[in-house]
């Protein structure tokens, strides 16, 4: 009991910079509380004591503001930020190190008892304030959702939902096109995922412009090898000034966005 209340703390301190000792975390923290006593609601619930566990639910709801039905699945590291607003339904589950913000739902769309109605949160997710999950699906393990966003299907591992309803990007793309816009001195990220015509021909610029520059490179080393093999200077071949690598102009492509 007393290691899980230490790691409990341990984690807070560890993921909210605004926590300054263990005892303003022990004090101060709805979040923590309410998995305290959803905890003991849970054990009741297990052993058939169901109204009682309705009971200590409804106490740590009136206490935090965080409302966690006794029969979820709550595992180890989860972090519950603020908290206010939470609602987490009959059949959840949630992963180790799970990180929920503000306002979240975990809830279900169908009526018919004993079916799967809420979802399953994979290790490592983060769901980020006001957002709605709602079914009886699985967000894979280290998948991100965003504040606000509404999600009623599965979401893969390592992926990102936005809006409402929620869109899926892929995580492997989506690093690809920050990579490349990192080269050009702004942030993807920075990037409306939604589709807006703008956003859409800005992700489509990064993602040309990226292409056009690994490209170049290629024909360089082309270039050369070819002139190495022929013993010439590579100066001899091709303009002084050509590019040579891949390199973007930050300060051109900042001027274009603007």
């Amino acid at each position: 009991m007393f290691q899980r209340l230490r790691e409990d703390i341990a984690l807070i301190l560890q993921r909210d910079p605004a926590a300054r000792s263990a005892w303003e975390v022990l004090t101060c923290y709805p979040g923590l509380h309410a998995l305290w006593m959803h905890r003991r609601a849970h054990w009741l619930w297990q052993r058939g004591f169901r109204w009682l566990a309705r009971w200590v639910s409804h106490w740590g709801r009136w206490l935090t503001g965080i409302e966690i039905h006794p029969g979820a699945k709550i595992g180890r590291k989860v972090f519950i930020d603020h908290g206010m607003g939470i609602v987490i339904g009959e059949m959840a589950e949630i992963g180790e190190g799970c990180t929920i913000y503000q306002g979240v739902t975990l809830g279900g769309t169908s009526l018919v008892k004993g079916a799967k109605r809420h979802p399953t949160l994979g290790p490592g997710v983060i769901v980020g304030a006001n957002a709605c999950v709602l079914g009886g699906f699985t967000v894979g393990a280290n998948a991100r959702i965003g504040s606000g966003a509404v999600v009623t299907k599965p979401v893969p591992a390592g992926a990102t939902a936005v809006g409402n309803p929620a869109r899926i990007i892929e995580a492997e793309s989506d690093q690809a096109r920050e990579e490349a816009a990192a080269r050009m001195g702004f942030s993807a990220y920075g990037v409306t995922q939604g589709d807006d015509p703008v956003a859409r021909a800005m992700r489509g610029l990064i993602d040309s412009a990226s292409g056009h520059d690994h490209q170049i490179a290629l024909l360089w080393n082309a270039v050369c090898k070819l002139s190495a093999e022929l013993g010439r200077p590579v100066a001899d071949c091709v303009p002084c000034d050509a590019q040579r690598d891949e390199a973007f102009d930050a300060a051109e492509m900042s001027r274009l966005v603007k």
